[in-house]
Order: C-alpha cells, then sequence, then structure tokens
C-alpha cells in the first residue's frame, strides 16, 4: 500500500484494471465516512435548534431563521479561509509522506486568520436587528432575531478554529477524532437548550435566546475536546500541531490568504444565495419563511454527505497532486463524483415520495397554527429534490478543485453562475411571475446546474492537463 492509500495492481486473481479503481473508492469511502458524520453531527446540533424552535412556536422559527441565515453566510466566510488547511498539509503528505513542521506551520496560520476573521464577523451579528431593519424585514421579526444572534454569535470563533484543525486531522488521517468531539457537544446542546429555553418546571423558559446560548456553549466543548485529544494522541503529539500556537508566521499566513479567499468568496456566493432567499422569503410572510427554513434544513441535512465527500476528495486530490501522480488524481475525482451522485439521487427520491414524513421531524402537523406553513413546505421539498444532485456535484467539484489548489477560476464560476443566474432567474419568478417562494426555489435550481456544470468541464481540463 502507497502513502495515498493505492496499491500498485497485484494478485489475489483479480484483473489490475479494475483494482485501482476499488482501492481507491475504498480509500476515499474510509476518509470520507467520519467526515461526513462530523458534518451530520455539527449539523444535528443546528436541525436540533430548529425542531426546539419550532415547538416553541412558528414566529420563533421565523425569527431564528432570519439569524441563523445571516450567522452562516458570514461564518461560510471564515470557513473558506480555514478550508485552505486540508490542501495544504495534503499537499504536503503528498510530497515527502510527513508534513512535519508543514502540518504544525500550517495549523498555527489556520489558527491565526480563524481568528482575525472572527472579530469583524462577530462585530457584524452584534448588529443583526439593525441589517434587517435597513432591509425591510417585519420590525417583529427583526427584534426578536436580533435577540436570538446577541446569544448565538459567540459560537463563531470556537467553531472556525475547531475547523482549522478538522481540515488539519482529516489530512493526517486522523478524521475520527473531530467525529467524536461533535457527537460529545450534540447531546451537550440538546439538554443545555431544553433546560434554558423551554417554560416547564424546572427550566428557565429563556425562549429562542436559551438555544442561542447552548449552541454557543457547544461549540466550545466541541473544541476543548480537540485540543484536549491532539495534546494525548501519540500519532498527533509528535507533529505538535499546538506548539507555540499564538507565534505569527506571515508567510505561511500568506500562503492561507492566498488559497483561502478565493474559497470564502465562492463559499459567500453560494451562502449569499440561500440568504438571499431568506430574507426574500420574510417579505412573502411567516408561513412562507417557517416552510422555507424546514425545507432547507432538509436539502442542508442530505447536503452533509457529499459536502464530507468533497472534504475527502480534497484530501485525496491533494496527495495525488503533491506525489505527481495524474492518474490517481482523476481516480480521486470518479470515485468522490459517484459517490456524491448516488446519495443525493436517493435523497431526491425520499423527498419526493415522503415529504409529510420529513416535515413532521419539524413541526407538530396536528397544531392548528402550523396549518398555513404544511403545503409551502411540501411544495418547496419538491423543489430541493431537483436541485439536489446538482447541489452534490457542485460541492465535489469544488472539493476536487481545491486539492488541485484551484480556488480562483471556481469562484468566478459561482460568483455567476449563483448571481448572475440564480438571484435574477429567482427574483423574476417570485416577483415578476408572481410564484413568490416558489420562484425563489426555482432561482435556486437555476444557478446551482449552471455552476455544476461549469466546475465539472473546469476539473475535466486540469485533471487532464
Amino acid at each position: 500500500m502507497t502513502a495515498l492509500g493505492l496499491a500498485a495492481p497485484a494478485a489475489r486473481g483479480r484483473a489490475p484494471f479494475h483494482r485501482p479503481w476499488a482501492l481507491e473508492l475504498r480509500a476515499t469511502l474510509a476518509l470520507s465516512a467520519p467526515l461526513v458524520l462530523t458534518n451530520l453531527a455539527q449539523h444535528a446540533v443546528i436541525t436540533a435548534d430548529v425542531v426546539m424552535l419550532g415547538r416553541i412556536g412558528a414566529e420563533a422559527l421565523a425569527a431564528a431563521t432570519l439569524a441563523t441565515g445571516l450567522y452562516f453566510i458570514l461564518f461560510i466566510g471564515g470557513l473558506g479561509l480555514t478550508s485552505a488547511v486540508a490542501p495544504l498539509v495534503a499537499g504536503a503528505l503528498g510530497r515527502d509522506g510527513t508534513a512535519g513542521d508543514e502540518a504544525r506551520r500550517t495549523v498555527r496560520a489556520g489558527f491565526w486568520a480563524a481568528t482575525l476573521a472572527a472579530g469583524p464577523l462577530m462585530l457584524a451579528l452584534w448588529h443583526t436587528r439593525t441589517l434587517l431593519d435597513l432591509i425591510g424585514e417585519p420590525p417583529a421579526l427583526a427584534m426578536a432575531a436580533g435577540t436570538y444572534m446577541r446569544a448565538l454569535q459567540w459560537a463563531m470563533w470556537p467553531a472556525l478554529l475547531f475547523m482549522v484543525l478538522k481540515g488539519a486531522l482529516a489530512a493526517l488521517g486522523r478524521p475520527g477524532w473531530p467525529l467524536a468531539a461533535s457527537l460529545a457537544a450534540l447531546p451537550v446542546n440538546v439538554v443545555l437548550a431544553v433546560w434554558l429555553a423551554f417554560d416547564r418546571p424546572g427550566c428557565l423558559g429563556l425562549g429562542p435566546v436559551g438555544v442561542g446560548i447552548a449552541t454557543s456553549v457547544s461549540a466550545f466543548v466541541m473544541l476543548a475536546i480537540l485540543c484536549g485529544v491532539i495534546l494525548r494522541d501519540p500519532h498527533l503529539r509528535r507533529h505538535r500541531l499546538l506548539h507555540r500556537v499564538w507565534r505569527f508566521d506571515p508567510v505561511r499566513l500568506g500562503a492561507i490568504f492566498r488559497l483561502g479567499l478565493p474559497m470564502a468568496a465562492t463559499g459567500l456566493a453560494e451562502a449569499g444565495l440561500f440568504e438571499a432567499a431568506v430574507l426574500g422569503m420574510g417579505l412573502f410572510g411567516a408561513s412562507q419563511l417557517a416552510a422555507h427554513a424546514v425545507a432547507i434544513q432538509v436539502a442542508a441535512f442530505c447536503f452533509m454527505v457529499p459536502n464530507g465527500v468533497a472534504q475527502a476528495a480534497t484530501v485525496r486530490v491533494g496527495l495525488a497532486r503533491g506525489a505527481g501522480d495524474r492518474h490517481r488524481l482523476r481516480l480521486a475525482g470518479r470515485a468522490a463524483l459517484g459517490l456524491a451522485l448516488a446519495f443525493m439521487s436517493l435523497c431526491a427520491l425520499v423527498q419526493l415520495t415522503l415529504p409529510e414524513n420529513l416535515i413532521a421531524l419539524f413541526l407538530d402537523l396536528g397544531a392548528a397554527r402550523n396549518a398555513p406553513v404544511l403545503p409551502y413546505a411540501v411544495g418547496f421539498l419538491s423543489l430541493a429534490a431537483l436541485f439536489a444532485v446538482a447541489d452534490g456535484v457542485q460541492s465535489v467539484a469544488l472539493g476536487m478543485l481545491r486539492g488541485l489548489q484551484d480556488t480562483r477560476v471556481p469562484m468566478l464560476i459561482a460568483v455567476g453562475g449563483y448571481w448572475g443566474v440564480g438571484v435574477p432567474v429567482g427574483a423574476a419568478l417570485a416577483w415578476g411571475a408572481g410564484l413568490q417562494g416558489y420562484g425563489i426555489w426555482l432561482g435556486f435550481c437555476a444557478g446551482l446546474f449552471v455552476v455544476a456544470g461549469l466546475l465539472l468541464a473546469r476539473w475535466r481540463r486540469l485533471a487532464r492537463a
């Protein structure tokens, strides 16, 4: 077995033509499985928050959806910087098989980048109510969203630091530890949220603010657990990832920014499309906004799988690039794309055939206050099924290109596809054609299909070059 996890064609009676692809698929599965589960565990925190907010009421859910949308669009900007850690460490491993000082310097620079980004992002989130008032959201929703954000925003800094370590550990072959930390933090979030938010005997009854506090606490718990593991795990201790983490390394920080800023812009372009949808949906009333919150949570939960596969693809392609092995590089891309296509096709089928079962996970369908939400949620889920496959493809294609450390052209593709196609189409259908929320979701579909196609074309050209 080579450092890339791919053996040369050998015995056991199998044809050499089939063996490398099968081994690459197995290696991609082995790496992506814990990354997918980590994404799902982290998203489970968000999903649990949505479930609890839905139990508080549709108004609370609608307000928190506005706040959470703003939080995540800014978080994704910081995440773009931290995502540069994985391809840089993987490339170093592919070149010499050890990474050594490279991994430590990259993690240190990633911590600096996360910290430098977190300050202004949290400052912006502090003024959520003002921002929502300026764009014309209903005053009651803007006030409730701003109050919720004052509790949620404190999760930003530890969450970004966690993502730095998650990327480094994936490249170093230890993706299971971030999963363990995420699973440990999940019950902390749920128990705290129930105790702080609900108005029941023995609970504090803080409402949505209690949910936000619980989410922030769980982010610090995840980071603390992962740091503890890095200091104690024998394999990780030799890399000394947290050694003198406060030292400033301008050269490596520059590398993080050169690779990470286009990634941040790409993420912001996509997240901005979805946030624009949330803000636009709020103008159509609380029922459509609450229905959108449910549908987007289902779609986002499904997306965690191709997102994890994309993270694995970044590492696998990065290792092959560092080793200068173009054949294995192409195999890594094919394996990741195949996994994403298969899973997202299954998700689309479930969304089309069992929409009410999925909606019941988030809303009490027997409650009269939720009756206006149900038909919109069913319709939005049907449209979410249309772009599920394209969403998976664009995510994995981005991951593969990041493994090649190609980030600038994908950034232009994302900006052009989402904002040059998705937003105008969605606006024209929602307001011009009078389709309201349905038009916004059709805009999603248009933008995602364009971006997925162009990213695949970019990958094919670079992988053959």
